[in-house]
């Protein structure tokens, strides 16, 4: 999916994501079946869903992991079963997602012909007095409850037993991200209770957040900390945008030359921020634009200059305005074709490993892009890759008719329901011009753009009034 030296190398690109990938179905099979078990509780499991358990044993059973697993599918199975195995039944799942997402990344590098970043887990910090053990053990606690009561045993008090523990962790900013975490878990339950009048559930979901709420509140968890610090170049090649009702991301994906000439690698800028359902579209980058320069960078289609920047073991880096000024122009398109096939891919700490987490720059051209029933593809050689195209955020000039019009494309390739599929950041066609989701990142012509910035400036303007009547009263 990089620029090849000729057709054959090119195709042999797209055929490599598109083959089976040995092991996967299987693991995503186990945990499927463990997700079905949270439908009725791991209180008492009847004995399809004990099976399920012996399964998910049976998947680690070469692992670190064997001994605890199996005594936990055990207690669970005859229903004594407390916090720790259920602890380790999180492990378990997590670790089998964790290996098929490295199978993925590995597919992803065979086709790319792609080095990866490598770095050792940070190992695991003793449990300190300032650590707020009480909370943690609270929250444990809570997501135990549930997961006996499982999916159909919600009701409204059970949901509601996360609220006094989310309050008192969100003050501490070292728990904000498990805060944040159960706060929306617990929402989409108390949404969705009473559980027995419920139809479907969102397994594979609810499963995730479960089972990282887990894991994040043990004591020993340690998260990524800065690995070193950089000096270089930053070439942005694209913006993902993600909102919801209540709060907003940009992650800037880029190349780093650093200046010492080391290896080419792939980082990721974030800045997130909180807002209401009444600021949508364009109006979302007003409230993202004052707190990251390099938005308006990758809009203008420039560099960026980093000295001493921090960045994670992932290629997360820690941004600071001070550490950074913008810098000469460079386009997107040429950094993709002559930077991004030689730029290491991010390590992924085992917490985040997760087939869901992928999110590889990618770069493409000489396809033919055609709509089949709504979906889009590109096809080459014969061989097809899906266009995510409901990713394409609203607040930018990205539409279904330019990716389909389009001859190459910016985008993450992602896993979805069981296929690689490409998300466009950036795409050109025929004519030339060049479309990219940060377009309107550091202001727009574009009518609708216009009005939702003045709507967005308003509801602004609104809020902060309220705000300070509050705060005076």
């Amino acid at each position: 999916m990089v620029p090849a030296d000729s057709e054959e190398g090119r195709l042999m690109s797209v055929q490599i994501l598109v083959g089976p990938v040995e092991g996967l179905d299987r693991a995503l099979a186990v945990v499927e079946a463990f997700d079905r078990v949270l439908i009725g509780g791991l209180m008492r499991p009847r004995p399809a869903q004990a099976a399920a358990l012996a399964d998910l044993a049976d998947a680690v059973a070469a692992s670190p992991l064997a001994l605890l697993v199996a005594q936990a599918a055990e207690k669970t199975e005859a229903g004594t079963a407390s916090e720790e195995h259920f602890l380790a039944l999180a492990a378990a799942r997590t670790a089998l997602l964790g290996a098929a997402h490295d199978a993925l990344a590995q597919r992803v590098d065979e086709a790319t012909g792609r080095g990866r970043h490598t770095a050792e887990a940070p190992a695991a910090p003793p449990v300190s007095e300032t650590v707020p053990v009480n909370l943690l053990s609270a929250a444990r606690s809570w997501l135990c409850d549930v997961a006996r009561a499982g999916w159909q045993g919600l009701d409204h008090d059970l949901a509601a037993g996360a609220a006094p523990v989310v309050a008192a962790m969100l003050p501490d900013l070292g728990l904000r991200r498990l805060a944040v975490l159960l706060d929306g878990f617990a929402a989409e339950l108390a949404a969705c209770c009473p559980g027995a009048a419920m139809d479907q559930f969102p397994l594979r979901r609810w499963a995730d957040l479960w089972t990282r709420g887990l894991l994040l509140a043990h004591p020993t968890y340690a998260p990524a900390i800065a690995e070193r610090t950089v000096t270089g170049r930053l070439l942005p090649l694209g913006v993902d945008l993600q909102e919801h009702p209540t709060a907003a991301q940009a992650q800037v994906h880029a190349v780093l030359e650093p200046a010492d000439g080391s290896a080419t690698r792939l980082v990721r800028v974030s800045v997130s921020t909180a807002k209401t359902d009444t600021i949508v579209g364009a109006g979302v980058w007003q409230l993202l634009r004052p707190h990251l320069s390099l938005l308006a960078a990758a809009a203008q289609g420039r560099s960026v200059e980093v000295t001493a920047m921090p960045v994670t073991a992932e290629g997360d880096l820690l941004w600071s305005e001070a550490l950074a000024r913008t810098g000469a122009a460079a386009d997107p398109f040429a950094t993709a074709r002559v930077a991004l096939a030689g730029a290491e891919g991010g390590w992924k700490a085992p917490l985040d490993r997760h087939p869901a987490a992928l999110a590889e720059p990618m770069f493409l051209e000489g396809y033919q892009a055609t709509e089949q029933d709504g979906d889009v593809v590109f096809t080459a050689g014969g061989h097809t890759l899906a266009v995510d195209v409901d990713r394409i955020p609203a607040a930018c000039p990205l539409t279904l008719r330019s990716v389909t019009a389009s001859t190459a494309c910016i985008g993450l390739l992602r896993w979805d329901a069981g296929r690689f599929v490409l998300q466009p950041l950036a795409v050109t066609g025929r004519n030339a011009t060049a479309l990219h989701t940060s377009a309107w990142a550091d202001g727009t012509t574009d009518k609708d753009g216009i009005r939702a910035e003045k709507a967005a400036t308003d509801a602004v303007q609104v809020l902060r009034e309220r705000a300070g009547k509050l705060l005076r009263t």
